[in-house]
């Protein structure tokens, strides 16, 4: 659906033709007084300058030929105030006839893309064999929250959880493993060509690999001989050993199955779970093709790829293909990930959602694929670089002790506060307590994250996060349980029942809120801010509060009012529930 917006910039771009200027001056915008009006239209201000005339008869003749028009009068009223501002009222019934519109609308006016683009989003990067801790967090929620956007406006997206499941990390497992449990059949000499003869249970729990990596890892920093010996069961793994690619299976199948189960309680799933692993096969061919055409050389022993520009005002190094005693890198794996996403879904648009702090990076893996022409110029390259959580120090994020928080950890610290809060309130039965404290908590923890611009660091703050006053998840979740209790003790269904003209300014508020949901999706999704939603629906909770405290609802004594606001009130509950979808939580039916 058009923005009101946009219905009024036509009517008056019409206006300042008839009026024999140019109707590129009928823009109009949302009011910066709302206290005044609704929208504006300064453009005779701009057009004083062009016709040297004052502002404010240009103005005049423009309104005055606006209301010559016959529809113009039903949809707003408008007047001039000096030095020569147009400022426009929507008439009500216009205004209940455009929401009620949108409403009936199956995508809630969301406007849905002419033509759809393929997006994949790299939003996860997990190491298999480590738990996800607090680090995780942004990138999983943003990411998701992103990916219900992009797909709310029509477009197909492809979320890819992009796994660290490859390299180094691997052979210290199964370097400790075989020492830990030599008799395991993976380390017998002669172990099995067959994968298909393995057993198919792991041989260790996931605890369990979350205690050798790290101990793996500290030992190979003391011992020279045993991250020898890591580095050449990494190189037997990457030859396809038998034995250790049977247990390479094992370790990705627990470690992905406990990963889904962490991501599972952020309400957060992949469409593919690929990993480095996948990208490995690729990587000698476009090597060979980057030496071969000259896109890449060698420079004091190390294949690079040269992606400096003229433009650029801080130095970009070269992005390194090769290290000088031929190992491959993270550079590598993305530019081989990025070759197997062309050929295998030929995307119009791969994001990234990673800390900014890897800025440069991706300046240089972005440039140096279009450089290989492994990316054409159609196809968008996006970084969306998060900022650092924090602490109430002001630090990253940690546990009491000092240690990096799992992320798990922390969902169960959310989740027992929102418990204890609930429990407070008598209109949650006990039994349905912790359910509603999961629902509640997540709230919480996505709304404290989104509702900050992704590229700023924010301040994690439990007792804020928590609290069901403010701008915070348990607030807005609060007003739609609200809306939820006043339908269900109306006892009736108020679905037929149309919208009426707003009688009240907090009415009228609520409206024009419920108006601006699907031009406000559809901006949030262009500049792949979800942020946006999060300012919207808490302003729009506002209003609802305003007009629930200011309004006799239940009790109006006029039945076709009384069915208006009941519809209204639907209406409402439908645009938050499907904004909070979009932010990735849900809400409960009591609180």
């Amino acid at each position: 659906m058009k923005k009101i917006q946009d219905i009024l910039t036509e009517r008056f771009g019409a206006a300042f033709e008839a009026a024999g200027y140019d109707a590129s001056y009928g823009q109009v915008a949302l009011s910066n007084r709302p206290d005044l009006c609704e929208y504006q239209c300064n453009g005779a201000l701009s057009a004083a300058k062009k016709y040297h005339k004052a502002p404010f008869m240009i103005a005049d003749e423009v309104l005055a030929k606006a209301m010559e028009e016959p529809g113009n009068a039903g949809t707003f009223r408008a007047q001039v105030v000096k030095p020569g501002f147009i400022n426009i009222i929507v008439e009500p019934a216009f205004l209940a006839d455009y929401v009620e519109k949108a409403s009936c609308d199956p995508f809630l006016g969301i406007e849905q893309a002419g033509e759809p683009r393929r997006i994949i989003i790299d939003y996860g990067g997990p190491n298999v064999a480590k738990p996800l801790h607090v680090g995780h967090l942004r990138a999983a929620v943003i990411g998701e929250a992103i990916k219900r956007l992009c797909r709310a406006c029509g477009h197909e997206v492809i979320g890819d959880v992009h796994l660290g499941d490859w390299g180094l990390q691997m052979g210290l497992i199964i370097r400790e493993l075989r020492e830990r449990k030599p008799d395991l059949i993976y380390f017998r000499d002669d172990a099995p060509e067959d994968l298909s003869a393995y057993p198919e249970e792991a041989p260790f729990t996931i605890g369990e690999l979350e205690e050798i990596y790290p101990f793996a890892s500290a030992r190979s920093k003391e011992d020279e001989q045993y991250k020898a010996e890591a580095m050449e069961a990494t190189h037997q793994l990457q030859m396809k050993r038998p034995g250790y690619y049977a247990l390479w299976q094992q370790i990705i199948k627990v470690s992905v199955a406990d990963l889904k189960r962490n991501y599972e309680r952020l309400n957060v799933d992949f469409d593919l779970w690929k990993g480095e692993s996948d990208a490995e096969p690729i990587i000698p061919g476009m090597v060979q093709r980057l030496k071969d055409e000259g896109i890449a050389h060698y420079d004091q022993g190390a294949l690079v790829i040269d992606v400096a520009e003229e433009t650029d005002r801080k130095t970009v190094p070269p992005c390194m293909v090769l290290k000088s005693d031929g190992a491959s890198l993270y550079n590598t794996t993305d530019m081989a990930t990025i070759v197997e996403r062309m050929d295998l879904y030929h995307p119009d648009e791969i994001i990234y959602v990673v800390d900014k702090r890897q800025s440069l990076y991706f300046t240089q893996v972005f440039r140096a694929v279009r450089k290989a022409g492994i990316v054409g110029e159609d196809t968008k390259l996006i970084h969306v670089g998060f900022g650092t959580m924090n602490g109430r120090d002001g630090k990253p994020f940690k546990t009491r002790a000092g240690g990096v928080m799992r992320l798990e950890s922390l969902l169960d610290e959310i989740k027992e506060e929102m418990v204890r809060k609930i429990r407070e309130n008598k209109n949650v039965r006990e039994e349905d307590a912790e359910a509603t404290a999961e629902i509640v908590s997540l709230s919480a923890i996505k709304y404290g994250d989104l509702s900050n611009q992704a590229s700023k660091d924010y301040i994690f703050d439990t007792e804020k996060f928590t609290s069901f006053e403010g701008n915070t998840g348990p607030y807005i979740l609060y007003t739609i349980v609200r809306i939820k209790s006043i339908l269900e003790r109306a006892g009736e269904d108020a679905e037929d029942a149309p919208l009426l003209a707003p009688a009240t300014p907090e009415e009228k508020d609520l409206m024009l809120d419920l108006a601006k949901f699907g031009p406000m999706i559809g901006d949030a999704c262009e500049e792949l801010a979800p942020h946006r939603i999060c300012a919207y629906i808490y302003q729009t909770a506002n209003d609802f509060n305003r007009f629930y405290h200011a309004t006799r609802i239940l009790t109006e004594e006029d039945p076709a009012r009384r069915a208006g606001y009941l519809r209204l009130l639907k209406v409402t509950r439908q645009i938050l529930e499907k904004s909070i979808d979009i932010l990735g939580f849900g809400a409960p039916d009591h609180m």
